[in-house]
């Protein structure tokens, strides 16, 4: 819709300057009237919901307003049009132009779009929280505090029962919301998702007090130099061991509490909680974290990896200065999901070595290949803001957004109820 509305815009402020050039007169009652045509206009299109009022609405909103508001009092004062220049002409259409591009900009990165499709049989409600560690000191700060997470809920409202409680953790820059429709549909179909801010690691977070905690720029810079290759690999694998201990020991805090206010608190939230039951996802960082949690927690009993390197199952070999994947067997069943940018590494990127599909400890894992996927296809940002997607994958995926997620959140589901719920079967195909 905010591209829509551009190309309108500039034909109309390029044709009815090129009209003014050639009649040799300003128009000046008849862009009056247009600027407050066009203010009606946007007031309609937001009323009848053709556009979804919000945040990136604001500017162009206001800019139609105040030149509304300029143009009838033009009308009212009636005062004689200015002598006609070409120049002055020219000269306000390129401002206009420039004005209400800018206005437009973030309709243009923030687009209004479709949710991916929710079908469950749950309303779903959702709530934020924030929890203190008091057993750790925050390392990202000079100031004495304890360590915090924010966390997002989604469940089923009105619930009646228990469901499986899911753990989400998203992947470096991202944010708690970053899968909220997968969330949603899951929620819709009876599990408790809560999504962890790891602040810090996140582009930014909200506390329940309204503070906001953006990314940290040494972990920023560390993760930019380790996808440049800077570091070593004893260097890159002591980073990755440092990264993983923040998020696995976020992930097992937040399981912790809320195990424990589900024999405490009488929020609902937690009464509908079956802690019997507990999987752990994530995306790229934050699926490295889940498979992680997998292996360190005997009451987790699913994992979803998006798009992530088996970082728990990599050992660094100092003698030949190589990594090579552990011994170990990982028995908590697995389901991989990965886009072209992460499969084409599979044989080749040493980071990957023990998720080659022919890694014996893996030999229940199932693995799903989305074909013409970029990185974050598998996140909702490719719907929230196509623009900045492309620009931080490198390019357009080439697979259907909306398949794409409504795929994978089945998917996922489908995983989930079969190992958790016990339902159905699952056997998902190799490439989608």
């Amino acid at each position: 819709m905010g591209i829509l509305l551009l190309i309108i815009i500039l034909i109309f402020e390029i044709a009815f300057a090129f009209y003014c050039i050639v009649t040799k007169q300003n128009h000046r009652k008849i862009k009056n009237y247009i600027r407050i045509a066009a203010f009606i206009a946007f007031v309609i299109l937001t009323l009848s919901s053709v556009i979804v009022w919000s945040l990136s609405w604001v500017m162009l909103g206001l800019l139609f307003l105040l030149l509304a508001i300029k143009a009838t009092v033009s009308l009212i004062r009636n005062k004689e049009n200015k002598k006609y220049k070409t120049s002055k002409i020219v000269w306000k259409s390129i401002v206009m132009i420039v004005v209400l591009v800018f206005a437009l900009a973030p309709a243009i990165v923030f687009p209004q779009y479709k949710s991916p499709k929710v079908t469950g049989e749950y309303k779903v409600a959702t709530a934020t929280y924030t929890y203190t560690d008091k057993n750790r000191m925050e390392e990202f700060t000079d100031k004495e505090q304890h360590r915090f997470v924010n966390v997002g809920f989604w469940y089923p409202k009105n619930g009646n029962g228990t469901y499986p409680l899911l753990v989400f953790s998203h992947g470096a820059y991202g944010i708690k919301d970053s899968n909220s429709s997968t969330y949603t549909e899951l929620a819709s179909h009876g599990y408790v998702v809560v999504s962890i801010d790891h602040p810090y690691h996140s582009f930014y977070t909200r506390s329940e007090d309204g503070i906001v905690t953006m990314i940290n720029s040494d972990f920023r810079k560390e993760f930019e130099n380790k996808n440049k290759g800077v570091y070593s690999n004893e260097e890159q694998y002591n980073l990755i061991q440092k990264w993983m201990k923040l998020r696995t020991d976020d992930m097992n805090f937040v399981i912790d509490t809320i195990l424990t206010k589900v024999k405490s608190d009488n929020d609902p939230i937690f009464q509908h909680i079956n802690t019997e039951k507990i999987g752990v996802f994530g995306h790229s960082m934050g699926g490295a974290a889940s498979v992680w949690l997998g292996r360190m927690r005997d009451d987790v009993s699913a994992v979803v990896n998006i798009d992530a390197p088996f970082f728990s199952e990599l050992v660094y070999n100092k003698a030949n200065d190589n990594f090579v994947a552990s011994s170990k067997d990982y028995t908590t069943p697995l389901f991989n999901i990965y886009s072209d940018d992460v499969w084409r590494q599979l044989d080749s990127t040493p980071v990957y070595v023990a998720n080659k599909l022919n890694n014996k400890q893996f030999e229940g894992a199932y693995t799903t290949h989305f074909k013409g996927a970029k990185h974050l296809s598998l996140t909702d940002l490719q719907l929230f803001s196509p623009i900045l997607a492309n620009t931080l994958q490198g390019g357009k995926a080439s697979i259907n957004t909306y398949y794409c997620i409504e795929m994978e959140n089945e998917l996922i589901l489908k995983f989930f109820d079969y190992e958790l719920k016990g339902i159905g079967h699952f056997n998902p195909k190799k490439t989608y």
